[in-house]
């Protein structure tokens, strides 16, 4: 069952986005800081929202879009910042259920498009999305830090 994160419901998805931040290497993590984050999505906030995927009342996944936009199309646009799943239950669909799950909320909150970036080395991810109604950009993703 996919639901929207909110107060009630914040402190059960922390301990997801701290694996997914140690899957991609974060160096300091911050429970507080999370949730401070994270609690500023919500299904009635302009800049995005955050989903969790429940599995026998326990949350084994998650996802976080944002909006923004982008002048290469003149259009608002949806970015699945976050996707992730418990590595017990990889390959069970739920990935695929909560990436459907955004794709919907993008469309129906006025965005063109959804889009991602993955890892290189995230194959599991890339499988996934590659078995999806998808396609696959050939720009290069930069990060110029502050």
């Amino acid at each position: 069952m996919i639901e929207v994160v909110s107060k009630n419901n914040i402190d059960e998805v922390l301990p997801l986005i701290r694996s997914y931040q140690e899957f991609y290497n974060v160096d300091e993590i911050s429970d507080s800081k999370n949730k401070e984050f994270f609690s500023q999505f919500g299904e009635s906030s302009s800049t995005g929202c955050q989903f969790i995927y429940r599995d026998n009342d326990t949350v084994v996944g998650f996802a976080t879009v944002y909006f923004t936009y982008t002048s290469t199309i003149a259009a608002k646009v949806a970015v699945l910042n976050d996707l992730y799943t418990v590595s017990s239950l990889r390959g069970k669909g739920i990935g695929r259920k909560l990436v459907e799950h955004c794709h919907k909320f993008a469309s129906s909150n006025g965005a063109e498009r959804l889009q991602w970036v993955t890892a290189p080395g995230n194959e599991q991810a890339q499988k996934l999305y590659d078995s999806m109604n998808t396609s696959k950009s050939t720009w290069h993703f930069y990060v110029y830090n502050t």
